[in-house]
């Protein structure tokens, strides 16, 4: 793999360890009547990559 493309991996799973990390700890602080839906279920969406942290940002809190 090239300089770069390394440059760019490393940094795209920094982002995304980033983001889901700030979702998962803005999460278990905001009361439940301040997020849409089951928390649990919020949790859970951080596992998918990239639309997990995203959807719970946009859409995810109140």
């Amino acid at each position: 793999m090239s300089t770069p493309a390394r440059i760019s991996l490393i940094v795209g799973v920094v982002v995304e360890v980033s983001a889901k990390i700030a979702a998962w700890v803005d999460l278990s602080r905001r009361p439940a009547e301040k997020v849409r839906g089951p928390k649990w279920a919020w949790a859970l969406a951080q596992l998918i990559n990239g639309l997990g942290p995203a959807a719970y940002w946009s859409l995810g809190r109140k």
